[in-house]
């Protein structure tokens, strides 16, 4: 068993909503020497995991006394926590796509995006929020006939992805079907819950295949469910 559907299996109990969860669709939070409420997302960090939706209204509700109550003790969360584990989200997103383009599994250029997804190769179509609207139209109109449904990101920005790609103008970009973007799915569907995946009017524009969500996860902040071991406790691990 991989490392994304070991992740995907285990659950957590949210403390705002009380629900067993998968920790696929959780932040983990400790709590710092200082008292201060922490974003763990690696899930590496010692101490009582502390676990909420992956979502910006839960982490607003959950500062709201929720993290003093699961922690039994006097906390504080920063008002600014949901942004923190935003950015936190977009630079391990961006972080999975450098590492898939060293790694040979993720390809970029109008040309080479075309033929991943007519071979049915590709998992993800990664488009720059501020391309041109004329090839990600196209690259689009291939996903009506792929085999796979085929996940659409436009999260970011050129100047984002191209940092990230160590490209010098990253457009379009096509992750390959594989272990690292069954990775990158567990990040990016994570980041749903704090911005859409990509801009409302691309559903209008007609995307194909799918909806422009990703293979496992809707757009917006439903995420994936799954069988695995319950853990009891006020949204916390011990």
């Amino acid at each position: 068993m991989g490392l994304a559907e070991a992740q995907a299996e285990r659950e957590r109990r949210d403390l705002v909503t009380r629900q067993v969860m998968d920790e696929s669709a959780l932040i983990r939070f400790v709590v710092g020497p200082d008292g201060q409420v922490v974003p763990d997302l690696a899930r590496k960090l010692p101490g009582r995991g502390l676990w909420v939706a992956a979502d910006r209204a839960s982490i607003t509700a959950a500062g709201k006394g929720l993290f003093s109550r699961a922690a039994k003790a006097p906390v504080q969360a920063s008002p600014e926590l949901a942004d923190q584990v935003e950015s936190l989200l977009v630079r391990r997103c961006l972080e999975q796509l450098g590492l898939a383009r060293r790694e040979g599994v993720l390809i970029s250029g109008f040309e080479k995006s075309a033929a991943a997804i007519k071979g049915g190769r590709a998992a993800w179509l990664v488009e720059a929020a501020d391309g041109a609207r004329d090839g990600r139209q196209r690259l689009m109109a291939l996903m009506r006939h792929t085999p796979r449904p085929v996940g659409l990101c436009g999260a970011f920005g050129a100047e984002e992805l191209s940092l990230a790609l160590g490209l010098e103008n990253a457009i379009h970009s096509v992750l390959l079907a594989g272990g690292r973007a069954d990775r990158w799915a567990l990040e990016v569907n994570r980041l749903a819950g704090f911005r859409p995946l990509h801009p409302r009017e691309w559903d209008r524009a007609g995307p194909g295949h799918t909806s422009g969500d990703g293979p496992n996860d809707p757009c917006d902040d439903g995420l994936p469910g799954g069988p695995g071991q319950a853990v009891d406790g006020q949204g916390s691990d011990s």
